[in-house]
């Protein structure tokens, strides 16, 4: 039966796109096939409804195909199994995961190629990202990923890292923001340990370095990372960069660092068009619980064009339902969440707000990302995080990377301080209107 299936899927990703493989079809399973009548067991009600609704002919077809029998559908939802336990004997009987032993540090598991969502938008970077995860140290060595923030790049770097890791439970894997990198490294020059932070970073399998425009004017970290590639390279581990430009644009490098990353393959990663906004909000919706159609979910895409955006969509949708009430996620529902959503601006980065903030209060991004509590430091750090999060929609752990490396809390408090001074501080509101306009002159 499982062999069976398995025939069948390989038939029907051929015919249908790839985001709708890994959103409805790929968690499928043929629970019987009895008397003409198959049986397929979906993960939920919302993909056991569409795939009836749309692609009951393409299955059957492909099933008669296979036995050479006509065959009927019947899709329902699968329910777990008790399995019996003996009277005696361990509870786990069965060897450690690969999860188990140790995955290696800051690597999500639900980040894999599984469930990415794909189109043209962002093929080539999903081809290239598998080739490299099944064969790590290839010829795709440095592969450089750039492209807007929410594009996916962190995305496919862990689920290189998941794959790599998965072939390879004895793989060495290092994933660090650019911040971090650089943060190890000064600590290291500080603490006189150099050589120690050398035999960590050029003994492993595979280096993945995110945001790596943040080494731009860093030049004893720039010419530690030209000794470690040259080292991994040689040695032919895999070395992975990110970006939210191509190597060429980052200022303040040195042309043999720059040279190094375009010694690989480049790619730049476009904004999602509308079938992977659609793609992207079936498979996150199934993450958060949620019956979402594919009508309802194109209708969604239409208006939000910024992918940074789709989960916070999710996450208010998923909020409205519960207040309502509703047994269903209506046209009118996603209406009114759509018209709560604030988009993010694709032309302001996260640099121009640090940018600006430090011109505006006349301090050095150093000094913003620091650890002095000066009076006006902290003024201008907390409105930092609070653009960072309500203008551009960043994550916390983002905010916190870019910020010199701040846990979460740190930064939720800030956004929460603003947020509340903002309302009743007239300084406040008006260091907001002023900043926001400066973004708004020097990016148009």
């Amino acid at each position: 039966m499982h062999e069976l299936w398995k025939q069948i899927l390989a038939e029907l990703q051929i015919e249908v796109s790839q985001p709708r493989f890994v959103a409805f079809f790929k968690s499928t399973q043929l629970i019987s096939l009895d008397n003409g009548v198959a049986t397929i067991g979906t993960p939920n009600t919302m993909t056991a409804d569409l795939l009836e609704k749309n692609y009951y002919a393409l299955i059957k077809n492909v099933l008669e195909k296979k036995t050479g029998e006509k065959i009927s559908l019947i899709f329902t939802i699968n329910r777990p199994v008790e399995e019996k336990t003996k009277d005696a004997g361990p509870l786990f009987t069965e060897r450690p995961t690969a999860a188990a032993k140790g995955r290696p540090h800051r690597i999500k598991t639900d980040y894999t190629f599984d469930t990415l969502a794909v189109s043209d938008s962002n093929q080539l970077a999903y081809t290239a990202s598998y080739a490299v995860a099944t064969e790590p140290g290839g010829k795709y060595n440095p592969l450089f990923l750039y492209g807007s923030v929410g594009v996916g790049k962190t995305h496919l770097m862990h689920a290189i890292a998941n794959t790599v890791f998965d072939n390879n439970n004895d793989a060495t894997i290092v994933y660090l923001s650019t911040e971090e990198f650089t943060n190890e490294m000064v600590e290291a020059i500080q603490t006189k340990s150099t050589s120690k932070l050398r035999r960590r970073f050029r003994n492993i399998d595979l280096l993945l370095l995110d945001d790596i425009q943040f080494l731009s004017g860093k030049e004893k970290v720039q010419e530690e990372l030209f000794h470690t590639f040259n080292t991994l390279v040689d040695n032919k581990s895999q070395v992975i960069f990110s970006s939210d430009r191509p190597p060429s644009e980052i200022k303040k490098i040195e042309a043999r660092l720059a040279s190094r990353f375009e010694s690989g393959l480049t790619i730049d990663i476009e904004s999602p068009d509308l079938e992977l906004r659609t793609a992207i909000l079936l498979i996150k919706s199934q993450k958060h619980g949620l019956d979402l159609t594919t009508e309802l979910a194109q209708r969604a895409a239409a208006k939000i064009t910024e992918p940074r955006a789709l989960e916070g969509f999710l996450l208010k949708l998923n909020t409205m339902l519960t207040m309502s009430g509703a047994s269903e996620i209506t046209s009118q529902l996603i209406d009114k969440c759509l018209g709560n959503i604030r988009e993010v601006r694709p032309t302001i980065h996260p640099d121009d707000v640090i940018r600006v903030v430090c011109d505006y209060y006349d301090i050095k991004p150093t000094q913003l990302k620091g650890a002095k509590r000066d009076a006006s430091l902290v003024r201008a750090r907390h409105l930092c995080m609070f653009l960072l999060k309500e203008d551009l929609r960043a994550t916390l752990v983002d905010i916190g990377n870019l910020l010199g490396g701040r846990d979460h809390t740190t930064i939720m408090h800030g956004v929460a301080r603003i947020n509340s001074l903002s309302e009743n501080d007239a300084l406040i509101k008006d260091d907001l209107e002023q900043i926001r306009e400066r973004l708004s002159s020097d990016i148009l």
